[in-house]
């Protein structure tokens, strides 16, 4: 049984939604009123900090709480008695998801790239960089890498799920929340990651082309995990400055 499922199989996340969904019915938590902080909410419920993260999201997305940089979650609507939680697929969900389908995909493409294919993908390596200097940047060259990969592989099911794994991120309300998190916390592709990646399928090594995309995705997880502590860290840093800031001004 994974680390994210009950016993009998269902998401941990959605089920300590729920339970919050109750709490939040039952008068425990009032409009304006902090739940309590990821680790608390880990011993209070003896789940690890991603199901806690997931959870919050989904109960963000259905407006019941807001998250506050470096602050925690919120009340800020309760639900009703007739309230149904609504579920959608999470960013760690299909994160999961890739590193699985994607590693078997980089393996495969590592056997079958030709010498334009291998142009195509270094070309988007380079696009990729670009792309994060610009701070509107939406990660389009990242998934167009990815999807270069996949066509790289002649197999046309493998194409098809690596397209319709990245369409469900960016339909996922849940998952794109998190994505725009990370991206606000200035979390962005790792260039060095996907060169990484491309380095083994010039190579032709299926197995080291499969680490690597797999150790690409486990690095994603990572940031999606940690992409919130990033941003309390940067709000703490800018109030640390602005409290400086006054103080120089004042003596």
């Amino acid at each position: 049984m994974s680390e994210r499922e009950n016993a009998s199989g269902g998401r941990l996340y959605q089920e300590l939604a729920r339970k919050l969904m109750e709490e939040l019915v039952a008068g425990r938590y009032v409009v304006g009123s902090r739940l309590p902080a990821e680790r608390d909410m880990c011993t209070i419920y003896g789940v690890s900090r991603p199901i806690v993260r997931e959870a919050i999201i989904a109960l963000e997305v259905q407006g019941f709480v807001e998250t506050r940089i470096g602050s925690g979650a919120y009340v800020v609507r309760l639900p009703g008695h007739n309230d149904v939680p609504g579920f959608d697929m999470t960013a760690f969900e299909l994160t999961e998801a890739r590193l699985m389908v994607e590693g078997e995909v980089a393996a495969l493409a590592a056997t079958q790239a030709t010498a334009e294919d291998l142009r195509e993908i270094s070309s988007l390596v380079d696009q990729i960089a670009s792309e994060n200097c610009d701070p509107l940047g939406k990660e389009r060259a990242d998934r167009a890498f990815h999807l270069a990969i996949a066509r790289a592989t002649r197999n046309r099911a493998m194409i098809d799920l690596v397209e319709r794994l990245w369409d469900l991120r960016e339909a996922s309300p849940e998952s794109a929340l998190l994505h725009d998190k990370a991206r606000t916390a200035n979390v962005k592709p790792v260039v060095d990651e996907h060169t990484a990646v491309l380095a083994t399928i010039e190579a032709g090594d299926a197995a080291a082309a499969r680490a690597a995309m797999r150790g690409h995705l486990a690095s994603v997880l990572d940031s999606l995990l940690f992409a919130t502590e990033e941003m309390a860290v940067e709000e703490a840093r800018r109030a640390t400055e602005a409290k400086r800031a006054r103080y120089i001004r004042t003596n």
